[in-house]
């Protein structure tokens, strides 16, 4: 999308950083989101709540597993529940089940937050990340 040279009137690529019609400088104006109010935490984010997650299927899977091996399908499918429900508790965090995911709005690079914090550092540009209403957003100082 072409701008206007606020001098001349040609149009002129937001990558550039010269008019090329008469030279004026121009530069192109980042994309500010407005100053809201604090940024509000997530409920439970990232490891916690993948716990959390893991926790609640791990005595659903024990039990399912285990009134399964009572039956005759208990090597096929009871053993295996048995072991996801083991499983469950660790399954979670290592996927990173509830972490908040998404795109850097600065730089564009792919980010997520584990940490329970409202906000966070870009592994790639290194500018402040806000998190608000569970949405990755530019962190304005």
């Amino acid at each position: 999308m072409d701008k206007l040279c606020s001098t001349c009137g040609q149009h002129i690529d937001p990558a550039w950083k010269f008019c090329p019609g008469c030279g004026s400088a121009y530069a192109p104006v980042a994309n500010r989101t407005p100053k809201d109010s604090e940024p509000e935490a997530a409920p439970a984010k990232g490891a916690f709540s993948g716990l959390l997650f893991g926790m609640i299927a791990m005595p659903i899977l024990l039990i399912v597993g285990a009134m399964l091996c009572l039956t005759g399908l208990g090597a096929i499918l009871g053993i295996p529940m048995i072991i996801a429900g083991i499983c469950a508790p660790l399954v979670g965090p290592m996927m990173g089940l509830g972490a908040l995911k998404g795109d850097c709005p600065w730089c564009g690079i792919p980010v997520s937050s584990v940490a329970n914090s409202k906000d966070f550092s870009c592994h790639g540009c290194g500018k402040r990340i806000a998190i608000k209403h569970r949405h990755i957003v530019a962190a304005i100082s």
